[in-house]
C-alpha cells in the first residue's frame, strides 16, 4: 500500500542548488594572525564584514582541528559566519561537526596534490591585470566565484563580468564591462567620490565609501540594466544609464 502525501501539508522540500559562497582559504592556523589581517581587511571594506557567510578551507594546513573553534571565534568576532569547513582528514571531519558546521572534500586540486607529492605544475590564468594610469588596474577576463581582484591605490576596470560569489574592490572607482554579479566596493580607503559603474547590474552587495546596498535593497527596475552608483547627499544611490 502506497501513502500518498499531499503537497500542500508538506513543511519542506529539498532541492539541490548552487548558492555563492566566499571561501577564506587559510595559509595559517594561528588565530592572533588571522584577527589581525582581518582587522586590516574590515578597515577596507567594512561593508563585506556584515553576518557573511564563509566556507573555511584548511586543505594548506597541518591539523587544523586543533585550532578550528579558536578560528572560529575570531571570524564570528569580526561579524563572518562559517557554515563549513574544506579539506583535512577524518579529525576535521569530526571536529567540524562538533561545532556545528558542514563539511567538504579537499577541492580536485588538492586532492591531486596530496596524491602525487610533487610540486603542482603551473597552470594558465583565468584573467589577466595590468597597470593602469595614477595606480589604477585593469582586469581582463571573468572574476570567478571566490576570486578578489582589487586596485588598492587607483580605480579598477574589469573587462568582463564579475561572477556571484566574487568580490571586486578598488580605492577610487570601479567599472565592470559587463555583468555584475558578486560584490563591488569602491572608495575602500573613504573617497567618498568614488563610483560604480557597470553594463549589467545584479550585484549581491554594492559599496561605497563604506555605505552600501544589498541585492533585496535595489529596485528591480534596476536590475539587468546598465548603471552608476554615487553617494549623494550620504546615501548610496543608482541611476541608469540608458
Amino acid at each position: 500500500m502506497s501513502l500518498k502525501v499531499d503537497r500542500a501539508d508538506m513543511a519542506f522540500t529539498f532541492k539541490g542548488g548552487m548558492l555563492p559562497m566566499t571561501v577564506m582559504e587559510l595559509a595559517s592556523a594561528d588565530p592572533e594572525r588571522i584577527r589581525e589581517q582581518l582587522s586590516g581587511k574590515l578597515s577596507q571594506s567594512p561593508a563585506f564584514f556584515q553576518h557573511t557567510p564563509v566556507v573555511l578551507s584548511v586543505e594548506k594546513l597541518d591539523e587544523p582541528h586543533l585550532a578550528l573553534e579558536r578560528i572560529c571565534a575570531v571570524c564570528r568576532t569580526h561579524k563572518l559566519l562559517p557554515v563549513a569547513v574544506r579539506g583535512g582528514a577524518d579529525p576535521v571531519k569530526q571536529s567540524a561537526w562538533a561545532l556545528g558546521l558542514g563539511w567538504f572534500p579537499p577541492s580536485d586540486g588538492a586532492r591531486a596534490r596530496a596524491l602525487e607529492e610533487v610540486p603542482p605544475v603551473e597552470t594558465a590564468t583565468l584573467g589577466a591585470s595590468e597597470p593602469a594610469a595614477s595606480g589604477g588596474r585593469i582586469y581582463r577576463g571573468t572574476v570567478r566565484s571566490g576570486q578578489q581582484v582589487s586596485a588598492p591605490d587607483g580605480d579598477l576596470v574589469v573587462i568582463g563580468a564579475v561572477n556571484a560569489g566574487a568580490e571586486v574592490l578598488a580605492a577610487g572607482s570601479i567599472h565592470v564591462y559587463g555583468a555584475l554579479r558578486g560584490r563591488a566596493l569602491a572608495g575602500i580607503h573613504g573617497d567618498t567620490e568614488a563610483g560604480i559603474f557597470c553594463r549589467e547590474l545584479h550585484a549581491e552587495l554594492l559599496s561605497v565609501a563604506g555605505n552600501y546596498k544589498r541585492l533585496e535593497d535595489i529596485d528591480p527596475h534596476l536590475l539587468g540594466s546598465s548603471v552608476q552608483v554615487a553617494l549623494r547627499d550620504a546615501q548610496l544611490g543608482i541611476t541608469s544609464l540608458a
